[in-house]
């Protein structure tokens, strides 16, 4: 669907939308072409449609359209921006409307809170104007995205991710933001661009060039780990006879004698960081093949039964930023963060107690 004809299709499910409603008529509508001799559209520039319309109080009110191709909240500021810019310089009444193939309902909520109304192609809106008020939400989107916010959590995308949550405050140009997350420029581009829409980055000036800045980590981090499991790692599991807290000192004095990158996570991660759980499971992370470790010290391979998981990180990325406690190397706050949100045993709580030491940091 090109622009024209989304222009088009939000025109017809707007005098749809309206005439249905039986308090307001469409006198007619048109294009910008027709009412240029209007100041309102002298100073707004191009609107996409002007429509006329009258309601039970007798008085007309030109809905102006401005339509994008895409619905996310930064679109609806751009156009809320532009609407409540002309407030005080014209004379004309009217009313300012985006339209989008869909809008969510943060989308919408912006729109409502700028005092402008929105429509989409699935039929929701939201418009209030000269006595008129119809708001219709939840209806499903008829033309989905081809490129959903997964897919800023695909294995490579989530080192961008996790630079960007690693430095929350800090200002990026695209360039810094590739070496540091060590992708391609293109790769650092596309998240870029994919958070801008969700609103999760915002631009600034960078001494003259366009730079970005992380505007919600808890909102980004919370939507990573809906998206995130620890099971996508490879995990080998081993039985041993000796108690957890042994069997973590024996594994981490090894790692440490022959130069293997390791880190603890789960259940071992969070008992050194925030001790609160009773746990009988060690589970840790190995940059390298587990076979020749099990058999150093003594672990049998189990498929059931087990009270230790050996995992092999689905990306490097995941023993990026350890931690030391007690001399023992812990992930990440944020790789246990993600890791503990899925885990089924009392993870959910261990997680919150993370996360509030996230919050601490940020």
């Amino acid at each position: 669907m090109n622009e024209i004809e989304l222009i088009e299709k939000i025109r017809d499910s707007a005098v749809q939308i309206l005439q249905e409603t039986d308090i307001v008529k469409v006198v007619d509508y048109a294009t910008n072409k027709a009412w240029s001799q209007l100041d309102l559209l002298r100073s707004y520039g191009s609107p996409d449609i002007v429509m006329p319309a009258r309601a039970r109080t007798g008085e007309t009110i030109l809905l102006v359209f401005e339509v994008k191709m895409y619905g996310q909240p930064r679109y609806a500021l751009q156009v809320a921006d532009r609407f409540n810019a002309l407030k005080d310089s014209t004379n004309n009444a009217w009313y300012g409307v985006f339209g989008a193939p869909y809008l969510s309902k943060k989308t919408m909520g912006i729109c409502r809170d700028n005092e402008i109304g929105c429509i989409d192609l699935a039929g929701n809106c939201f418009l209030k104007f000269d006595g008129v008020y119809i708001n219709v939400q939840g209806r499903r989107n008829p033309y989905p995205d081809k490129r959903p916010l997964k897919s800023v959590f695909y294995p490579k995308s989530t080192r961008v991710i996790r630079a960007l949550l690693s430095n929350p405050g800090r200002e990026w140009l695209v360039k810094d933001l590739k070496d540091e997350a060590g992708v391609s420029i293109g790769q650092a581009s596309n998240v870029k661009s994919r958070l801008l829409d969700y609103e999760f980055i915002e631009e600034v000036d960078r001494q003259g060039r366009t730079g970005f800045l992380l505007k919600d980590p808890i909102g980004l981090l919370n939507e990573w780990a809906k998206n995130y499991s620890y099971r996508k790692n490879l995990r080998t599991n081993y039985y041993s006879f000796e108690d957890t807290k042994t069997i973590e000192e024996t594994f981490a004095k090894y790692c440490r004698e022959n130069g293997i990158r390791y880190a603890f996570t789960l259940t071992s991660g969070a008992n050194l960081i925030a001790p609160f759980l009773r746990y009988k499971r060690v589970f840790t992370y190995v940059d390298g093949p587990t076979e020749p470790i099990a058999q150093s010290l003594d672990w049998n391979e189990v498929s059931s039964g087990s009270n230790i998981s050996l995992i092999r990180p689905y990306d490097e990325s995941v023993l990026k930023d350890l931690q030391e406690i007690n001399g023992k190397k812990v992930v990440s706050d944020i790789q246990l963060y993600l890791d503990l949100q899925g885990y089924e045993q009392r993870g959910t709580e261990a997680a919150e107690q993370i996360l509030k030491r996230v919050e601490e940091k940020w």
